[in-house]
């Protein structure tokens, strides 16, 4: 069975599961290229086998602070969350409140009331925390800008920054996504309803041998499958919302 590894195997996959080339599938390279762009864009925005969770490290230049942002790769999709690495948050040892806290109260955690308190007490502490050390209250995520503006004085010179986010697969580096059952089906869906479209203004035009096109029937067909394939790709394959969220 063939498994596609680049994006032309993947269109070729696609061509030969709507016939060809027993049967000439009329749409043009370009139209196969753009149906292969789209098909792409939708697998990656909603399907969480295309995406990983990241943590770039960057060390924020004079021009970070001027701008008021940092920059990122553009196969960043969402950022969660945005940590300074500076002496304060990095602090350890016998004077932090988590050592004091697990010196005083750990011994006591086979009881499971005080196991309750301590988990309810180390959630509020990550709040604390996250209020004073993290920036996530004062970053915005611009995605079509690949930019993470930081508002305030959280930017200075020289420390470095921990983004933390989602990014796309690259499928021509792990090509396996190229392989994935329903991109397959989607991109063949798509040609389809592009050869159904190309054939429309033929309908009822009779060929040589007595073969009438019926491009309406070939499109509707696809308009069904295309449907069909979103709903599964959204509703069973989505990240669901909250895990962007904190």
């Amino acid at each position: 069975m063939a498994k596609p590894n680049s994006r032309q195997s993947l269109i070729d996959y696609s061509l030969r599961a709507l016939g060809a080339p027993v049967i000439e599938i009329n749409v043009d390279e370009d139209q196969l290229e753009d149906r292969a762009d789209e098909a792409l864009q939708f697998y990656q925005e909603y399907h969480s086998d295309s995406i990983v969770r990241i943590y770039l490290k960057h060390q924020v230049t004079a021009d970070d602070v001027a701008n008021g942002y940092v920059p990122v790769d553009d196969s960043m999709i969402f950022v969660n969350n945005v940590f300074p690495i500076t002496a304060s948050s990095s602090q350890a040892g016998m004077f932090s409140v988590e050592y004091q806290m697990h010196l005083n109260d750990l011994y006591n955690l086979r009881h499971p009331g005080v196991l309750i308190d301590y988990e309810m007490t180390k959630q509020y502490m990550s709040m604390i925390d996250l209020k004073i050390n993290g920036m996530s209250q004062r970053s915005n995520f611009s995605r079509h800008q690949n930019r993470v503006y930081i508002e305030g004085d959280d930017l200075q010179e020289g420390i470095y920054i921990i983004v933390e986010g989602h990014e796309i697969l690259d499928p021509d580096t792990f090509t396996d996504v190229y392989n994935d059952m329903l991109l397959k089906k989607y991109l063949t869906a798509l040609i389809k309803r592009q050869w159904g479209l190309n054939l429309i203004k033929f309908e009822g035009m009779q060929l040589p041998g007595g073969v009438t096109l019926n491009g309406r029937q070939i499109y509707d067909d696809a308009v069904q499958d295309i449907e069909k394939i979103e709903e599964t790709m959204q509703l069973t394959y989505e990240k669901p919302i909250d895990l962007f969220m904190g």
